[in-house]
């Protein structure tokens, strides 16, 4: 496996991987694929992983932005996917020890990301990559006509922000 940066011609390949998430009901609240030029203005210009293996993007991980405030300018999201194929082999930690590793070279000193509780294996490789439980969102919001909850990790540098 590669973790490479994604490049624009990388995105039918992580939009069909993030369809497969949609599919599930427990990877977002969005229902449907963002087109390139929505996803990339809603990421970071930093930090964009695709997982390769035999020439095909088989995950990704990407930051977002969580404030334009210039005091949370250390603070990213974090959004990572990997297709159904390639669950359980891996993927998903490579793409996370890149992602916390290249977001500290960009001085962010905290990552956060909000998932459905139901989202075991997101909820035990965050868990795993040293995130915490910061909080519990009853009823947040609505998926379909179901009224979901959510979880907040999050990560603090123990490298970046410190001081």
């Amino acid at each position: 496996m590669e973790i490479i940066t994604i490049k624009k011609d990388h995105f039918p390949e992580i939009a069909e991987i993030y369809r497969q998430g949609l599919e599930t009901g427990h990877a977002t609240f969005e229902t449907s694929v963002p087109v390139w030029e929505d996803w990339d203005k809603s990421k970071l210009k930093h930090s964009r992983f695709a997982a390769i293996i035999n020439n095909t993007v088989v995950g990704w991980a990407a930051l977002s932005a969580v404030s334009d405030r210039c005091v949370y300018g250390g603070v990213a999201e974090l959004s990572i996917y990997v297709s159904n194929a390639h669950k359980g082999k891996g993927v998903g930690k490579s793409l996370m020890l890149k992602l916390i590793d290249e977001s500290e070279s960009n001085g962010i000193w905290t990552l956060q990301s909000g998932m459905f509780p139901e989202n075991e294996a997101t909820v035990a490789l965050h868990k795993r990559s040293g995130f915490r439980l910061i909080g519990h969102r009853e009823k947040i919001g609505k998926l379909g006509n179901i009224w979901r909850d959510t979880i907040i990790m999050e990560r603090r540098s123990k490298t970046i922000g410190i001081n």
